[in-house]
């Protein structure tokens, strides 16, 4: 079986009282889920105005 590194950008709107790090990591969590992902992180996060 080949493992293979995939690159996602997904882009968030957090509302005031949202927490990134909370956000993120259900992402991750629910990325996870997926039968065929391994293992799911978070590599960057750039926050634009």
């Amino acid at each position: 079986m080949q493992r293979v590194d995939v690159y996602i950008k997904v882009e968030v709107e957090l509302e005031e009282d949202e927490k990134l790090e909370r956000v993120t990591n259900e992402i991750c969590r629910q990325v996870e889920k997926m039968y065929i992902v391994r293992k799911a992180e978070l590599s960057s996060v750039i926050t634009r105005d």
